[in-house]
């Protein structure tokens, strides 16, 4: 027997709980702050596993097991933080002026822990007797082995440490001299084409490059189909059919009408997308139900103990928890309703949202959970079941408040969906995570229901932060099209992407004034790329795809967040290809992927810091120099300095994967 199965041995220990706990602190800050930015957050597990093991290694007594508890607790900072794609939406319709701890914390963890109940009973189903391919869990898994079987783990683990460390200095010294306006934030370039008009934007943003590099090439070319089919086509065609106001500029008419036209075609290529991968799960989603239920009906027949890698937290716990839960969903949304001019709908308000809160937060655990173990969680397309979630939130609230609909009731009506949607995404985020978790513990003999345990502790950890953290970025920055009163001049609004889109959505339904036209014309091309989708799979054999959701996400966010995570992806594509030929290949393309991950923290964090010192000087932009260098020389300086930080870190992963292969 190997030493992975080798008894006895430490797994949930207190240390580990600990050091979990402070890495999903560190890291939920740093994924807030880059899901308002750009919409996108970045799996912690691998991260996670590589700090949990350089910094274990100094106990005799660590485990892999105790490593594995680790980095599920931090999972949780990589999936809970997606709830900001909706709350933001609260203060942009100008409901909340601040965000309160109680009614965000309430629902991240309420709506968290049903999402490690509801996926319980799929674990045996859809991870240990399932076909599905876990990438990210599998890669956690491979981490964890190497970090803790051999020497030459133990120096792949110091390596990787050492690689997150780095790219997470190089990202944050980038971004501080971004603050110090050394570098310029952004590069545009806008023309006339014909009556119309068209351009292209990019961020000087390292952040962006390692989640290009993290998503890697099929996502990265799917992107920049959306790019292509956005600024190409759809803004070239819209602006000339739709004039310019008088006195606006080429730039202010490219993107006034691909902010307004544009992103609603983009929403609704990735509903139609979501839609067709719902529909592909039905029948696998029920086997799995089915085959959970006799597979548990089998065990408690038979006799002897059930073996420690197959002990879940026990069924009728499960069902317990997820029924004591409702009780705290419905006094949280029911003093949510009550504390505006929709209270006398509270009763009948807060009924079916718990209502809908089970039947829509079963189905997004079961779909979610089947897409992470499909095509990985970072992959899996929340954004599109946040979608189909506000939209049947929004029907369901303006149903039941027809009668009383007015200004001030249908803000009431479209912050109660929002509240609800939120809840019902915290659940679908935290089960997306929980079977990769799964797997991986599955693969490193872990023992499942201690698993499911941390990632509850994880889940509650997470809650803590994500208010206090919001709650600063608000005040600091604020968010674009919130009323933001008590912000800093100066500072620079966070865009927060997906909450507007979500609250315009949630708006248009409640208020029937939502642009149905160019959804549907957005679901029509969702389709066309479905077909595509399905053609160049069957004709490659599986080799190649251009994931529908992938291109309708880079129509909808602006070319700014989406062109340098093309470049990031092409990058890491290159990389690997340049390695892939090398003896340890595989330890290059893992600390690789460290680098592209510590540059998203090292961003992510000080922009987090900087938002405190925006707070604390009441200044828009505290690091500014005096005399900073002209824009245009700036974004040069920018993309030179960047060219050259990632080739020498690639390079650095190399020689370091060489210097093993010779030890």
């Amino acid at each position: 027997m190997s030493d992975i199965t080798a008894a006895p041995r430490s797994e949930f220990t207190l240390r580990g709980v600990i050091l979990g706990i402070l890495i999903t602190v560190v890291f939920t800050a740093a994924q807030v702050y880059l899901g308002l930015k750009v919409g996108l957050t970045f799996a912690t597990s691998i991260p996670a596993a590589v700090i949990s093991m350089a910094l274990l290694r100094f106990f005799r007594t660590s485990t892999i097991q105790e490593n594995n508890i680790v980095q599920t607790i931090a999972s949780a900072a990589g999936t809970l933080s997606s709830v900001i794609f909706v709350l933001p939406g609260l203060l942009m319709i100008g409901w909340w002026s601040d965000i309160p701890f109680l009614a965000t914390f309430g629902i991240c963890a309420v709506g968290g822990i049903l999402g490690v109940m509801y996926t319980i009973p799929l674990r045996r189903a859809l991870v240990t007797n399932s076909t599905l391919p876990y990438p990210e869990g599998v890669a956690a898994a491979e981490v964890l082995k190497v970090g803790s079987g051999s020497r030459e783990g133990a120096a792949e683990g110091k390596a990787g440490l050492w690689a997150v460390i780095a790219g997470t200095l190089a990202s944050a010294a980038f971004a501080a001299l971004g603050a110090a306006k050394i570098f310029a934030a952004e590069v545009a370039a806008f023309v006339k084409v014909g009556k119309g008009a068209t351009g292209i934007g990019a961020s000087s943003s390292l952040a962006l490059m390692g989640a290009g590099h993290l998503m890697g090439i099929t996502v990265g070319i799917a992107m920049f189909t959306g790019l292509f089919i956005a600024w190409a086509v759809l803004v070239p065609i819209l602006t000339g059919v739709f004039p310019a106001e008088a006195g606006a500029s080429v730039a202010d008419h490219a993107l006034t009408v691909w902010a307004t036209k544009v992103r609603f075609l983009g929403a609704g290529v990735i509903g139609a997308a979501a839609i067709w991968t719902l529909g592909k799960l039905v029948v696998p989603i029920w086997r799995g139900l089915v085959s959970a239920f006799e597979a548990g009906k089998a065990r408690r027949a038979g006799s002897g103990d059930i073996p420690r890698v197959e002990q879940d937290i026990p069924l009728f716990v499960v069902g317990l928890v997820s029924v004591a839960l409702l009780a705290p969903a419905g006094w949280l949304l029911a003093a949510f309703a009550l504390g505006g001019p929709a209270g006398a709908l509270a009763l009948p308000l807060t009924i079916a949202a718990v209502a809908y809160l089970v039947f829509a937060g079963l189905l997004a655990a079961a779909v979610c959970g089947y897409m992470a173990g499909l095509i990985g969680s970072s992959n899996s397309p929340v954004s599109g079941i946040a979608i189909l979630t506000v939209l049947g939130a929004s029907l369901l609230v303006g149903a039941i408040g027809r009668g009383l609909i007015g200004p001030d009731t249908a803000k009431a009506l479209v912050a109660f969906a929002l509240y609800v949607t939120a809840t019902v995404l915290a659940v679908a985020v935290v089960a997306n995570d929980n079977l990769q978790d799964l797997k991986t513990g599955q693969l490193v003999d872990a023992t499942p229901w201690k698993q499911q345990s941390a990632l509850v502790i994880g889940v509650l950890s997470g809650a803590t932060v994500i208010p206090f953290v919001l709650d600063l970025l608000a005040k600091s920055n604020g968010f674009v099209g919130a009323p933001n009163l008590n912000v800093v001049p100066g500072a620079e609004p966070l865009a927060a992407p997906q909450a507007t889109l979500i609250s315009t959505l949630a708006k248009g339904v409640i208020g029937h004034n939502l642009q149905w036209d160019l959804l549907g014309v957005g679901a029509l091309i969702g389709l066309a790329l479905v077909v595509v989708d399905i053609v160049l799979r069957r004709a490659s054999k599986d080799r190649f795809s251009l994931p529908p959701l992938g291109v309708g996400l880079a129509i909808y966010l602006p070319s700014a967040v989406t062109a340098p995570v093309v470049v990031g992806a092409v990058a890491g594509w290159i990389f690997e290809r340049v390695v892939s030929k090398d003896r340890k290949a595989e330890v290059a393309k893992r600390l690789g992927v460290l680098i592209a991950s510590g540059f998203i923290v090292g961003e992510s964090l000080f922009n987090v810091a900087l938002a405190l010192l925006i707070v604390s000087t009441n200044k828009g932009a505290p690091l500014a120099i005096a005399n900073p260098p002209p824009e245009h020389l700036g974004m040069i300086i920018a993309l030179i300095v960047a060219a050259v930080v990632v080739a020498g870190l690639y390079g650095w992963c190399r020689i370091q994967a060489r210097k093993m292969e010779e030890a």
